[in-house]
């Protein structure tokens, strides 16, 4: 059974920073690709940084410059350093590993 275990949400001054993690209950080894999502209220759930086991990145345009993606297999977790936060990357973050599996997610509040 995969489990992914998201934390470090909260609530956040717009231009602060947050650093979520996930944690697996398996080697993350077993995906190439991991990636964090995130779902705002009335909005579709959305790609925001993805990493592979090679350590190539990718990043939705709105957080080029500002998000950082970052893998520990020895751990088995995937952190996203999230810095300058604005207004509009508030929503529920989640944990994606390929295959589908998702974390239960981690609130992100920034007020302005």
């Amino acid at each position: 059974q995969v489990m992914l275990v998201e934390t470090g949400g909260g609530l956040v001054q717009a231009g602060g920073s947050l650093r979520l993690s996930c944690a697996a209950s398996v080697s993350i080894r077993t995906f190439w690709k991991m990636a964090w999502y995130r779902q705002a209220p009335g909005k579709q759930r959305e790609l925001v940084a993805a990493i592979t086991n090679g350590g190539s990145t990718d990043y939705t345009n709105s957080v080029k410059g500002r998000f950082t993606i970052s893998r520990d297999n020895a751990k088995n977790t995937v952190d996203l350093q999230m810095n300058s936060l604005k207004p509009e990357d508030a929503a529920v973050y989640y944990c994606h590993a390929q295959n589908d599996y998702w974390g239960q997610g981690t609130q992100v509040t920034v007020s302005s």
